[in-house]
């Protein structure tokens, strides 16, 4: 198999593994399940951000959040101890899934450990690809997703949610961020968020 081919296999895999997301998202008159959309935001802000990227990172940032509807937030307590479980076993859950797609996919052990390392967030804010891909994240999560969870709260726990955000986003990222095509009630609380 080619490289290229390979790596169009993983995607497939991926993005089919994420087509059984029973939640469901509509952009621009379309429904689609969530998590596919997701992971196609996120192969194309990697495209945008860091073009040429190596393929581990494209494997890591298209399986992001493959199979997050599995295990459901509300089977953690739902404070932040429970939130941080939740998140921590989501990881392991993702990396797992990603691991025997990639294993499907005749990847070597070498490339399917970078993923599970990225999957992982290990030594982020150390670890130039973590942070890459973790740039990345936060992006997506500004650009697309901020406006809906900021609609389901006030403006002081969106700034602190920002807040969080962006200290552990490199400081291109945080110019990119600045550039990105937001509401005016998103532009301004990402201005307070920066103070």
């Amino acid at each position: 198999m080619q490289p290229n081919e390979q790596l169009e296999k993983a995607f497939e895999t991926f993005d089919a593994y994420n087509s059984g997301d029973p939640n469901e998202e509509v952009f621009e008159g379309k429904s689609y399940p969530k998590e596919l959309l997701y992971a196609q935001r996120m192969t194309e802000k990697l495209n945008q951000f860091a073009p040429g990227s190596p393929e581990y990172l494209q494997l890591a940032a298209r399986c992001q959040h493959i199979g997050r509807w599995e295990i459901p937030r509300a089977s953690y307590a739902m404070d932040k101890k429970g939130y941080l479980q939740w998140r921590n076993a989501e990881k392991f859950h993702q990396a797992n899934i990603a691991e025997q797609v990639l294993i499907s996919c005749r990847y070597q052990p070498e490339i399917i450990e970078k993923v599970k390392f990225l999957l992982l967030k290990k030594e982020l804010n150390t670890n130039p690809d973590t942070q890459l891909l973790e740039d990345v994240v936060c992006l997506v999560f500004v650009e697309y997703y901020l406006e809906e969870f900021a609609a389901k709260h006030d403006d002081e726990k969106v700034i602190d949610i920002l807040r969080k955000t962006m200290k552990k986003m490199s400081a291109r990222a945080l110019e990119v961020a600045g550039t990105l095509k937001l509401s005016d009630r998103m532009g301004k609380l990402l201005t307070e968020a920066a103070r």
